[in-house]
């Protein structure tokens, strides 16, 4: 029996664009097996198999933009699809493991082999709160990748950010607030321009406030849409600044006090915060890319330092 099979529910995003075709027509597929990488704006995700099968028909390709409930292949039913996908993951392991033992013995036979550092021993032995088999320390396009990534896996994951929401500073201080408002400035520019054509408008009224809610939304849709794709894919995140106490442990500050969380792997993607050169004086009319994005009211005049 033929089954299509479609995109989930991903959050607020109403079109995607398919970037990575991950299969093809013949291929033995497993159930949660990803299919497709769709991106939006800095966000990025691959749409997992609701069940396993072989793949008899691809209904996307490159560049096609989809949304929940477009059809992305067709399965035949196969009982032992799993069985046969199991087999082929053993299959690559193995041949993947075959070379490498072929070098190990080589280098044996020629020089002695390196010596192995052994993992550090745990030193922490207080109360832990959580547990997980990856932690990702930061939430921006690097560190929300991989948590989402290292879910689809299998792994219990956990994504600690210091910021309520996340998306890291791309999406909440950086290239998407920045791009919002740079489009508004790009239409007002554009209109302004049409007096060649012979078509004059007035001078432009800026509701500051206005436009700073827009900014905002923006970034709300966007910043809403990755928390409901962390809730799908089960990744806990914890809000606090982490700390690392050895080499399986991290203490995480947060609003209601430390929580200490043991970990097996760990990524760490903390991103960029701007720097405050040391010869520039505390005053309320000096501020980062952060702050420029927050003006209350519009300078006669601005010196910017830094040219990129």
């Amino acid at each position: 029996m033929s089954i299509e099979i479609k995109v989930p529910d991903i959050g607020d995003f109403k079109e995607v664009e398919v970037i990575e075709l991950l299969v093809k027509v013949g291929d033995v597929i497993a159930a949660e097996q990803s299919l497709i990488t769709v991106e939006s704006d800095k966000a990025s995700m691959e749409i997992p198999a609701s069940q396993g099968g072989v793949v008899t028909e691809l209904l996307v390709k490159l560049g096609d933009k989809v949304a929940m409930g477009t059809p992305i292949l067709k399965v035949r039913e196969s009982q032992d699809g799993a069985a046969q996908a199991s087999a082929a993951t053993g299959k690559e392991t193995a041949s993947a493991a075959a070379p490498a033992s072929a070098a190990a013995s080589t280098s044996t036979s020629t020089a002695p082999a390196p010596a192995v550092a052994l993992p550090t021993a745990s030193t922490y032995n207080g109360a832990v709160n959580h547990e997980c088999e990856m932690l990702v320390i930061g939430a921006g396009p690097g560190g929300y990748s991989a948590a989402f990534r290292s879910a689809d896996l299998g792994m219990k994951t956990i994504l600690v950010e210091r910021y309520p929401t996340l998306g890291g500073v791309c999406l909440n201080v950086g290239c998407i607030p920045s791009k919002a408002l740079l489009h508004t400035a790009a239409v007002m520019d554009e209109v302004k321009g049409m007096g060649a054509h012979g078509i004059t408008f007035g001078a432009p009224q800026v509701d500051l406030n206005a436009l700073r809610q827009h900014k905002d939304k923006v970034i709300s849709k966007l910043t809403g849409g990755l928390a409901g794709m962390a809730k799908a894919r089960k990744v806990e995140t914890v809000q606090g600044t982490a700390e690392f106490l050895d080499s399986f442990h991290v203490k995480v500050q947060t609003a209601s006090g430390e929580q200490v969380i043991r970990f097996a792997k760990a990524i760490i993607a903390v991103g960029s915060q701007a720097v405050k050169l040391p010869f520039i004086p505390d005053d309320p009319r000096i501020v980062d890319s952060t702050g420029a994005l927050e003006l209350r009211f519009l300078p006669k005049r601005m010196l910017i330092i830094g040219g990129g």
